[in-house]
Parts: structure tokens; sequence; C-alpha cells
């Protein structure tokens, strides 16, 4: 079990600021395939300290967040055993620990570039107005954290100085979109089914998500979304522009897609979705395709091998 200070951080969440990579991940195989190594390097240097910013950030707004939610996080059935909840760490050090972590995030931000901390000086103001009322209003809480992973990948393309894709945007979005909605059906399946098995508790969704059916069309409507922002993304002219035959490579791996957002669909249902890096770790078949997902887009990107049968194959 992780001690209580480093558990208010909750580092298993730093992997979802991977979204600051995606851009490098691009840029490696286009436009800095031929780059020298140093500039690789401090390019690289670069992503990694916004990546740093970032983590910093989240975890300080999980301190504060947690600080301001312990009374009602009391009450619902796994939110209860957080530091701040459960009275192993006192709202005050909680806050102290969070407002410092976020002044630190937008020091490092500083250092790389300064339209990166423009960057994270918005995702602050936002995660401030997400915890003042934000977090408490249907729907916009949602898109309120989708925004913030938005703000993640624009901060890596800004690193690196590069365009922000459009299509970055919109994929990016989407899906955690749906993200978004599998952590509010987490939680509420996960207060239903504590009920069902006698647990008394008082736990009630903060922004009004108390119907199962209603989370159910969000969740087909924005997983339908990011398919298809996803397919259309792989097979427009934008992809092909960049990574030539390649792109095609990245249609093919959609059926890993479609089982990633049917494996969070589905435990979200059975209320074990506390947070989709939970899900995905704690999912065989989640993590598995995940991982196939991961190797198919490096080898489609990087192996040529890869590069000459996709080229072969699709003109």
């Amino acid at each position: 079990m992780l001690p209580a200070p480093l558990k208010l951080l909750r580092p298993g969440d730093w992997a979802k600021n991977a979204f600051v990579l995606l851009p490098a991940v691009f840029w490696l195989a286009g436009e800095g395939r031929g780059a020298a190594a140093e500039l690789v390097q401090e390019q690289l240097f670069r992503v990694a300290l916004t990546v740093v910013a970032f983590s910093m950030a989240g975890s300080g707004f999980y301190a504060i967040n947690d600080a301001l939610d312990a009374e009602e996080d009391r009450k619902h059935p796994t939110k209860r055993h957080r530091p701040v909840a459960s009275g192993r760490i006192s709202p005050g050090a909680a806050t102290a620990l969070g407002v410092a972590l976020v002044i630190g995030s937008a020091l490092v931000a500083w250092g790389v570039r300064p339209a990166v901390l423009g960057v994270v000086l918005v995702y602050i103001a936002m995660q401030v107005a997400y915890n003042a009322k934000l977090k408490r209003v249907r729907l916009l809480d949602v898109i309120t954290v989708a925004s913030g992973f938005v703000l993640r990948a624009m901060a890596g393309a800004l690193a690196l100085s590069i365009p922000v894709s459009t299509w970055l945007v919109v994929v990016v979005f989407a899906l955690t979109l749906f993200l978004g909605f599998v952590k509010r059906l987490g939680d509420l399946r996960a207060a239903d089914l504590a009920r069902a098995h006698g647990d008394p508790t008082e736990w009630k969704p903060r922004a009004g998500y108390d119907s199962v059916d209603d989370l159910n069309w969000l969740l087909a409507t924005t997983g339908s979304l990011t398919m298809m922002a996803y397919l259309l993304y792989s097979l427009s002219d934008h992809a092909r522009g960049i990574f030539g035959a390649r792109a095609t490579g990245f249609a093919l791996l959609a059926p890993l897609v479609f089982v990633v957002i049917h494996r969070l669909y589905l435990r979200a249902n059975s209320g074990r979705a506390e947070s989709p890096v939970t899900v995905v770790l704690g999912d065989r078949s989640a993590l598995a395709a995940t991982i196939l997902f991961g190797g198919g887009v490096l080898a489609v990107l990087f192996w040529p091998p890869a590069e000459a049968a996709l080229g072969a194959l699709f003109k």
C-alpha cells in the first residue's frame, strides 16, 4: 500500500499525462525523422519537463480537491478510503501541499517555453473553476475535464514549437469525454452495488448523474464519436500527407481501440471504474489491447518493414 502522502498525489493518474507525449511521437515519425540527435534530445527534454509540469499541477489539484470533498467522499463506498476522507491527512496539509505543487508546475512550465506556461496557466484557471463550481454542473464537469486533456496535448505540441493539429484536438476531446462518463457511471454503479449489498452509503452524484440509462446513452454517444474521429483521422488527407501509407496502419488498429472502449464500458457498469487508468491495468483484455495498440502504433511509425508492407498493400 502506498504511503498516505503519495496516495494523495495519485501517482497512478500521472499516466494521463501521456497525452503530452502524443505530438512528440508524431513529430519523431514525421518532421523529426531526419533531425540531428542534439535537436531531438533538446525537444524531448522540453516535452519531458512539460509532462512534469502537468503531473505536478494534476497532483496539486487532486490534493486540493480531496481536501474540499472530504466530507462528501466519506459517504462513498470507495472514495472514503482516500487519505483526507479517511483522516490520515488533514485538509489543511493537503491544501498546502496542493498549492505548492500548482505553483511549482507553473515555474517548471516557464522553464520550457512561454507558450507552455500560458497553457499551464489556462489549465490551472480551469481547475480552479472546476473545483469552485463546474464539478457540480452536469455535462460542464466532464467537458472541463476533457478540455484539460486537450490542453495537455496542445502543450506537448507547443513544447516542440510545432502547430497544434485540429485532428489531435478532436480525437483527444472525444476520447476523454468518453473516459469522463466512464468514471461517472463507475461511481454511480459502485454506490448502487454497495447499497444492494447492505452498505447504507449516503453518497449521491454531485453533478446529478443519477440515471444509469442516461449515462449509458452518453457513453454510447461519446464512444461512437471516439471511434468515428479516430477512423476519420486515420483515413484523412492530413494523416496521409504526414505519414504516407503508414497512416492506413492506424485504421487497421481500430479493432483494438474498440476492444478497449468496450471493456471500459463493461467495467464502468460493474462499478469497477474509479479511473480509466485502473480499469486498463486491472482488466486483462483492456491491458492486452492497449499494449498491442501501443506496439502497433510504434511498429507502423518506426519499423521500416511495416512501412514497406503498408506501402505495397495500400497505394
